[in-house]
């Protein structure tokens, strides 16, 4: 090799590792830089300590509930130190942002930067789910996107999805929305509507919106069954629901009542609902929760804004033949003639 051609080499080499040098320090976190720690509730202090006694005591961190925190991995994360990442992005809260230049998020509910970390794990952990089952990776994808989350911005205790503007919002008063995981996955459930379903929301009728909601909620104890397993999986936002319940036990809403249409609808959409989350439950005891998820997602595409909960239902049952053949559809279709949803 002649002397320019050593230098050229030399000359190569050098600039190769300038390059790594500047595209790292510009921001390119290394791989482990994506994954951090916090400290969440699995899913909420009533489920996984089965105590109903829990009260909310204006936010404080008393001795009772030490035992129902958990420390968990949190994935996907950016690298900006903030609860920023694949799946969800927490955009604007109540008090300080959280932050960590190593990505460890220790809070606990007497801190605001809490109900962040629980937003931030428990979106994450829903999208990888819905990625688990396929959807994003070899079928449609769902709300395959970095979630806008706004904690703790609303002085009332009320939460919603605003479609519009495609964020998460969650409130505060007595037990903080976001305190509780199946508040924000029932939340999150209604984002996926919107991303399958443009325009969806609430539907364009109450039957529609009954179906929304009780998705939320199926979506809710499902997902919160998969990541923290609870002796009453069936009892929707045990924690939240503390704050204005005196029934024990404590529950937001249940998808195990019995429940039939369309004698027992009523107009009002979350009593409504629990016809349609009753059904999908018994689709998951029948299939399991991976094929009876699938088939709940795949069928939702086929929904109209307006859509009923029979053609919802017949979506569904279409979706189970297409994926799993007739044996799978009949007893999708025989769970949705229990409920008098199909005849």
């Amino acid at each position: 090799m002649n002397t320019r051609l050593i230098v050229r080499s030399l000359f190569l080499t050098i600039m190769c590792i300038a390059l790594f040098t500047t595209v790292t320090a510009a921001g390119k976190p290394p791989s482990d830089s994506t994954t951090g720690t916090g400290r969440v509730f699995l899913p909420n202090p009533v489920a996984s300590l089965q105590d109903q006694s829990l009260t909310d005591q204006k936010d404080a961190d008393y001795a009772a509930l030490q035992p129902a925190y958990r420390i968990v991995t949190l994935t996907n994360l950016d690298g900006s130190g903030y609860l920023r990442g694949d799946w969800a992005n927490v955009m604007s809260e109540t008090g300080k942002p959280a932050h960590s230049p190593n990505n460890t998020f220790l809070y606990n509910r007497h801190d605001d930067e809490f109900e962040q970390v629980m937003a931030y794990y428990w979106v994450t952990e829903a999208q990888k789910y819905i990625q688990s089952l396929g959807f994003g990776v070899t079928r449609r994808a769902i709300n395959k996107e970095s979630q806008n989350i706004r904690i703790n911005q609303i002085g009332i205790d009320n939460s919603y999805s605003w479609d519009k503007h495609d964020l998460l919002r969650f409130g505060k008063g007595g037990v903080d929305d976001a305190e509780d995981a199946e508040v924000i996955l029932h939340e999150y459930g209604h984002a996926m509507m919107d991303s399958m379903m443009v325009p969806f929301g609430y539907g364009t009728s109450i039957e529609a919106g009954s179906i929304g909601e009780g998705f939320g909620d199926y979506w809710a104890v499902t997902v919160s069954s998969v990541v923290a397993p609870t002796p009453d999986p069936a009892c929707v936002a045990d924690w939240d629901a503390i704050s204005y319940t005196s029934s024990v036990p404590h529950c937001l809403r249940r998808i195990d009542r019995d429940l039939h249409y369309p004698t027992d609808l009523n107009g009002r959409v979350h009593h409504d609902g629990m016809i349609w989350s009753r059904a999908l439950w018994d689709i998951r005891k029948a299939l399991g929760n991976v094929k009876a998820d699938t088939v709940i997602l795949e069928g939702m595409f086929d929904y109209a804004p307006d859509t009923t909960m029979p053609a919802a239902a017949q979506a569904t049952v279409n979706a189970a033949q297409r994926l799993y053949g007739n044996a799978k559809a009949n007893i999708v279709l025989a769970v949705f003639k229990a409920r008098g949803i199909l005849p």
